[in-house]
This record gives C-alpha cells, sequence and structure tokens, in this order.
C-alpha cells in the first residue's frame, strides 16, 4: 500500500518544470508560466520520495564491480592528468557523468537534476510565494496573462498585457523573461517594486507590492451561450478536485444543458487527482488507468463515484499540450463513450517517474518506473490519443482570438 500512494503521487509530465499553459483572447493555449508554478509543480513529484527510495533500492540488480568502473577510473585519471586547464572540477565531472547515464537510457522522461534545480523543486509543497500572476515569457519582457483572484498583483492593479520592464529599480531590456520571473518570487511579506509598460499609457506605470503565499487556481469556468457550461481544468494538482467540486456545484445549480471540460495545455500531475475528478464525470467502480511495471506487476485505478457530473452530455477539449494525467482522464473517458474527445492529438507522455535524491547533496534522479494504459488496453506512451473530431487551431485563428475547437464543442452540445 505505501509502494501504491508513492507511484500515484509521482505519476508526472515530462519535464520542463517552467513551462505550463497560458490563455490568449479566446481561449487559445499558448506556451507561458505560471510564476512559482514549477516550484508547486516539482513538489507534487517530490512529496513521497523517501518511500520510492526503499522500493527501488530493494529492487535494485545492477552491481559494479572494479573490471565495470574500470574506464570510467580510467577517463577520470586521464582528465586529471592531461586536460588543459587544470585543475578540473571534481563535482562537474561527477555531475556529468551522472547525466549522461541517464541520457543513455534513451528515455527523455529519465532525466538527471543538479543540486540547484532540486533545492528549488523541494523548497514548498504547497503552494509559493511571489506576485500571483499567469504570465507569458516568450516576448521580450515578461507579460501579465491573468493576475490570480486576490493576489499581490490584483490587488496593486496590475492587469492582463502589462509587461514589466524593470525590477526594483533594474532595467529587464535584453534579461531572460524566466530571469525576471525569478526576481519576482521572494519570500511572502516582503516587497518588490516593478515598472510596467502598459498599452495605451504614454509613461511607464509603477507599483509596490507585496509578496504573499500563492495556492494557483486551477480551475476556471463560465456559461456560454445556449446554456453550455464550460471547466478549464490546468493542472491535476492536489487541490484540483476540490476546486472543481466547487465549482461544479455552482454550474449545476444553474442546470446546464452540457458541459465541455477544457483539458488543451494541461500537463497532468498526481494520478489520485486524475481519480477524484474522473470520479465527477463517471460512475464509481469503473477502471481508470492501469500502472504497468518491468517487472511485470500492475496496479489498478477505478473512479470512487459520488460525481456532480456523470450523466450530463459531455464534449472534452485535447490538444498536443493535453499530458500525462491528462490523458488518463481523457483515454478512460473515450474508452467508455462518455464523451466525444475534439481538437488535437494528445502529447504522449504515458509513463510514470519518480524523483530520488542522491547522496552527497548532489541533485536527484528522475527514473520511469511504469507505463500507463487505458482501461481497453491502449498505451498512452508515445502515442497519444487521437481525438474523435480532430480540429487544429490556424494562426488566422490566433490573429482574430477565435477558439475554434470550443466553438465545434458547443455545436456538437446542441
Amino acid at each position: 500500500m505505501i509502494y501504491r500512494v508513492e507511484v500515484q503521487a509521482r505519476g508526472v509530465r515530462r519535464m520542463e518544470p517552467e513551462t505550463v499553459p497560458t490563455k490568449a483572447p479566446g481561449g487559445i493555449r499558448l506556451r507561458g508560466i505560471v510564476i512559482g508554478f514549477a516550484v508547486v509543480w516539482l513538489a507534487l513529484c517530490l512529496s513521497a520520495t523517501s518511500l520510492g527510495i526503499g522500493y527501488l533500492v530493494g529492487r535494485s540488480t545492477g552491481t559494479l564491480s572494479g573490471n565495470t568502473m574500470a574506464p570510467f577510473q580510467q577517463a577520470w585519471d586521464l582528465i586529471h592528468a592531461n586536460y588543459v586547464d587544470q585543475p578540473v572540477n571534481d563535482t562537474q565531472l561527477i555531475q556529468g557523468a551522472i547525466d549522461g547515464m541517464m541520457q543513455s537510457l534513451g528515455d527523455e522522461h529519465s532525466t538527471y537534476m543538479s543540486p540547484a534545480t532540486y533545492q528549488s523543486a523541494t523548497a514548498s509543497l504547497e503552494g509559493y510565494e511571489g506576485i500571483g500572476a499567469e504570465v507569458d515569457l516568450t516576448g521580450k519582457y515578461i507579460k501579465i496573462v491573468d493576475p490570480f483572484p486576490g493576489s499581490p498583483a490584483e490587488k496593486a492593479g496590475l492587469k492582463a498585457g502589462d509587461e514589466i520592464v524593470a525590477v526594483d529599480g533594474v532595467d529587464q531590456t535584453g534579461v531572460d523573461p524566466s530571469v525576471t520571473r525569478e526576481k519576482l518570487l521572494g519570500p511572502a511579506g516582503t516587497h518588490v517594486k516593478v515598472s510596467v509598460k502598459r498599452p495605451g499609457e504614454p509613461q511607464l506605470l509603477q507599483f509596490d507590492l507585496i509578496r504573499a503565499k500563492i495556492d494557483p487556481p486551477v480551475v476556471k469556468t463560465s456559461m456560454l451561450d445556449g446554456n453550455i457550461g464550460y471547466v478549464s481544468l490546468a493542472i491535476f494538482s492536489d487541490t484540483a478536485s476540490a476546486q472543481l467540486q466547487t465549482a461544479l456545484q455552482d454550474m449545476m445549480n444553474k442546470h446546464p444543458k452540457g458541459l465541455i471540460l477544457d483539458l488543451r495545455g494541461n500537463p497532468g500531475g498526481l494520478v489520485t487527482s486524475a481519480v477524484d475528478v474522473a470520479s465527477q464525470f463517471m460512475p464509481a467502480d469503473k477502471l481508470l488507468v492501469v500502472e504497468r511495471y518491468g517487472d511485470g506487476h500492475e496496479i489498478r485505478s477505478y473512479t470512487h463515484g459520488g460525481g456532480l457530473a456523470t450523466t450530463i452530455p459531455l464534449v472534452v477539449l485535447v490538444d498536443s499540450g493535453t499530458a500525462s494525467a491528462a490523458e488518463i482522464l481523457a483515454g478512460a473517458i473515450q474508452d467508455y463513450d462518455r464523451a466525444l474527445l475534439v481538437g488535437m492529438p494528445t502529447y504522449g507522455k504515458g509513463s510514470v517517474q519518480v524523483w530520488l535524491p542522491l547522496v552527497n547533496n548532489m541533485g536527484a534522479v528522475r527514473i520511469t518506473v511504469a507505463r500507463w494504459y487505458t482501461p481497453n488496453g491502449h498505451q498512452i506512451s508515445n502515442l497519444g490519443l487521437i481525438p474523435t473530431v480532430e480540429r487544429p487551431i490556424l494562426q488566422a485563428d490566433v490573429d482574430a482570438g477565435k477558439d475554434p475547437q470550443r466553438d465545434l464543442a458547443w455545436q456538437l452540445l446542441q
């Protein structure tokens, strides 16, 4: 049972820690970042590290003999004896060797994480501390996409479209927006001053924000024309299920005739959260996913019932950013014909990883330990899901602020 909890708490997407979906006008998802979401996201993956160590050490079969290590020792000695720039950094050599070992597996999801990255990832297991805004890092400056409700960003008056051009008086021109993002993070209660370029304003605007602990909202809802409910789920965090249940209770009181569940750009998250979310839309005791391990054993997860939207007509939106736990949910919904999938093929991140810390503060390794299969036995890993109805979003749609995928879902529910 301990092992089951460990694995389910650690089933995560491919690691692009700083990248999460953002929204452009019209609901179209673009690459961007939620400030500090990387910390939250990796923390979710790291919350049960000690349990995983025991299991993996227990099943270890690889032993390094003197003969096996001899070429490594020889290379080490040759570098120290012959490399032109001495002295060499032994720590970097070790980290490079570990990184190369992980890359040799040929699995993009099995990777090495440096001590600095690992420390950042474990800094917080609940939320993060900063200004609280969804931002876009693809431009010259960091751009506000959406201040979180009740956040320091919203309270200070930051708006969508604002570009942060200076932080604490330091010009950010030429600075990578991801570096600017780090400057906005900090302990709750501390101040950060930003200079903002706002469309239509001739002068820069100045804001003094007081950082706070932020719990990013992961559920957004609205009622569309024709009495159709719309629910967007950004990530399967430990709070996603509770947020979704609250949103669905409010929405179902309005008696919608159909629901659109938007999983586009959802990178996945906790399998336990996926089970809880699936249980809102599917009957009890339905097989949701099969986790299949290298030694042949399987773990099966089932819905637990009590859902608020198990019979209402449903359409699910997916795209190439739909991954991991989001694919688990979409795959089960498709297998049981619970809803139509509309959009584009999903990412195909159908494997389970664990983060395991290394001794001597050398960071951690991320190792694939299992693969996911849908109830009908479809392998998600590297294949993804093919939507029932494919509909791309063209650049012309983006420029016009249109969302043809959501529009099509709306039409299917009429």
